[in-house]
């Protein structure tokens, strides 16, 4: 298992990895999906469901496999999907105080967009944390699990992967960055169900790429900085 000793960028997921799933405000982008998804296919909502969680697990984005099977522009699927009250997302003085005691670069790699990030960041407030936002966009829209968004993020942010510590949600997002020399966190809720999904289907918190596991990011960020010290 990897440690953090000689850490010096901390590489976070969004959505339900920086914030608590406990506030839903995924919940909103996930019925926006399925929206989107009944309106272009003409289908029921439960059929659109189906095919949207269908692609999610399957192509790791809805987006990618709307892109691959329907020939979705990804920009109107992103507006319309991110268009959302982010006000549930509240504060949180501990993340940002842990944020503030470990050093090195902080960096988001989400399957998200900037815009989505930028207004989360603000709500938490931790925007003045994080250097560089990497985004679906960035990544030419080819979602993580697959390899190629890892390589051009390292590319872009010229960031050393032995050197990096990343979080997620999602256990499988964890492999790749494992493989590239970097030690990897998940982060758990009982609230986040598809992340729950994935992670029982794929192994989860109990697979070798992924070294540490915890339910409650701020907590375990502070006692990093404490042991750092």
């Amino acid at each position: 298992m990897r440690g953090f000793a000689h850490i010096d960028t901390w590489i976070f997921d969004l959505d339900n990895t920086l914030y608590p799933a406990s506030c839903r405000l995924f919940d909103q982008i996930d019925v926006r999906i399925g929206a989107f998804v009944s309106r272009l296919l003409d289908i029921d909502p439960a059929e659109a469901r189906r095919i949207q969680k269908a692609y999610f697990y399957e192509y790791g984005t809805t987006l990618r496999g709307l892109m691959s099977e329907h020939q979705v522009a990804p920009q109107d699927f992103l507006d319309y999907v991110h268009d959302i009250d982010h006000s549930p997302v509240s504060a949180n003085q501990l993340l940002d105080e842990a944020l503030h005691a470990l050093p090195g670069r902080k960096l988001i790699f989400t399957n998200g967009t900037v815009i989505h990030a930028q207004k989360v960041l603000a709500r938490i407030g931790v925007t003045h944390h994080f250097g560089d936002i990497f985004d679906i966009v960035h990544s030419d829209y080819i979602p993580k699990p697959a390899i190629g968004p890892y390589r051009k993020f390292i590319a872009e942010t010229g960031i050393e992967p032995g050197r990096s510590a990343m979080f997620e949600d999602i256990a499988r997002n964890l492999e790749v960055p494992h493989e590239l020399g970097m030690t990897t966190v998940l982060v758990t809720s009982p609230d986040n169900k598809d992340a729950q999904y994935l992670n029982a289907l794929h192994g989860g918190a109990g697979e070798k790429h992924v070294d540490h596991v915890t339910d409650d990011l701020a907590a375990f960020l502070t006692q990093l900085a404490a042991d750092r010290n």
